[in-house]
Order: structure tokens, then C-alpha cells, then sequence
């Protein structure tokens, strides 16, 4: 599973985004990246409560989405910003 925390700004800060259990899978998590349906994605952590684990995944969904991105016909700019601030940490 895959859960985002989204940056609100200033005012409203972070928060983890809801996610439907049926959507919080990596490819669901991708596509909704990819349009945009994240204000200012800034952390991603995947877990599996079967196995007991979790971990950040910000960089490796980050490096996952730059291999593909020749395959976008348009980008939305809150994935292009992801990608830049995923890069410098």
C-alpha cells in the first residue's frame, strides 16, 4: 500500500491524503501522480501490514516516474515539482 503526504501550504500544512483501500496500490498511485490529483506531493511511504514493514518510497517511485516520462503526453506541474524536490534529497 501507498499513501501520500500532500503540502497544503502554508496555512493548511501537511497531511496524509485519503486513499481508498482499492486505490492505494503502486500503479493506482502512479497514474494519479502522473494527473495531477496530488497538490504538492512530498512524501511517499509504501507498507504491507501482512509482512510488518514500511519504508519511505519518495525516491524510488520519483526515479520510477522519470523513466517513464517519455511515455506522458502532458505533464501537470505538481508532478514536475515532485520530481524536483524527490531529486535533491
Amino acid at each position: 500500500m501507498y499513501l501520500v503526504l500532500d503540502d497544503f501550504g502554508r496555512r493548511l500544512g501537511r497531511a496524509w491524503c485519503e486513499t481508498a483501500e482499492e486505490d492505494a496500490n503502486r500503479a493506482t498511485l502512479l497514474r494519479h501522480l502522473v494527473e495531477g490529483q496530488y497538490l504538492h506531493p512530498a512524501r511517499i511511504v509504501a507498507f504491507n501490514t501482512a509482512e510488518g514493514w514500511s519504508r519511505d518510497a519518495t525516491a524510488e517511485i520519483a526515479d520510477e516516474l522519470r523513466r517513464r516520462f517519455v511515455e506522458f503526453n502532458e505533464t501537470d506541474p505538481s508532478l514536475l515539482e515532485f520530481l524536483e524536490r524527490a531529486a535533491r534529497h
